[in-house]
């Protein structure tokens, strides 16, 4: 079971330093949208290359998430990661952070036309919501996608982030957009990692430097 709060310990030390616990008093509704990350079948399905077994687990928040939103007027953002036959525009992780047959699987299955480069079957996913593709782990890394420019060009700087993995691509985009200015809302229960330790230790980090880490409910409440 992944933890949907901060340790205790870093609560403590998160009071002492700044005398409340949430960065941000709330949510701006206006000025708020869903950024759903790398929920694809490549790490969702069973089987998948890169499988990320409890990301099946926060697909039902991750879907109540986006009705919410949408039912308040917020944009919703499904990032996919995605590469040219090969993973041949990133071959510092192809070549070097993965072996080389789980490498030729994953270069595979996330070309275009792959299924596994779909978003999951489980994500209910609306006309109306944008689809972004990016080819690094974080998707406000300049140059990794169009997400940074569509989300200024709609006015967006309230970001709530879901998806998966926690401690990798939802925390690396975390961290960019807090630097860059956005204010970030983690969704504790709508991301997962390999494992619970690890899921802890990014709710832990990013608490305390970086997003307010919030659960499904919180925000569905504040969005009413």
């Amino acid at each position: 079971m992944q933890a949907t709060t901060v340790s205790e310990p870093i609560r403590q030390r998160i009071l002492q330093r700044r005398g409340r616990l949430r960065v941000f008093e709330r949510l701006d509704v206006s000025r708020a949208a869903l950024v759903v990350i790398d929920m694809q079948n490549i790490f969702c399905q069973p089987g998948g290359a890169l499988e990320i077994p409890a990301s099946r687990a926060t697909a039902g928040n991750v879907n109540r998430l986006a009705a919410g939103c949408r039912a308040a007027g917020i944009p919703v953002v499904w990032i996919r990661s995605y590469h040219p036959a090969g993973g041949a525009d990133w071959r510092m992780f192809f070549d070097f952070f993965i072996s080389p047959e789980r490498g030729r699987m994953a270069a595979e299955q996330l070309q275009e036309a792959h299924p596994g480069s779909a978003i999951y079957s489980e994500m209910r996913v609306e006309p109306s919501d944008f689809i972004v593709s990016k080819n690094r782990y974080s998707c406000l890394l300049p140059g990794s996608s169009t997400l940074e420019r569509l989300l200024r060009s709609l006015g967006r700087d309230n970001l709530i982030l879901c998806g998966t993995r926690t401690n990798v691509c939802c925390e690396s985009t975390a961290r960019d957009a807090m630097m860059l200015d956005f204010k970030v809302f983690f969704v504790s229960d709508g991301t997962s990692a390999l494992s619970p330790e690890e899921h802890q230790a990014s709710l832990d980090t990013l608490a305390q430097s970086f997003a307010d880490v919030v659960t499904t409910d919180e925000l569905l409440g504040e969005m009413r």
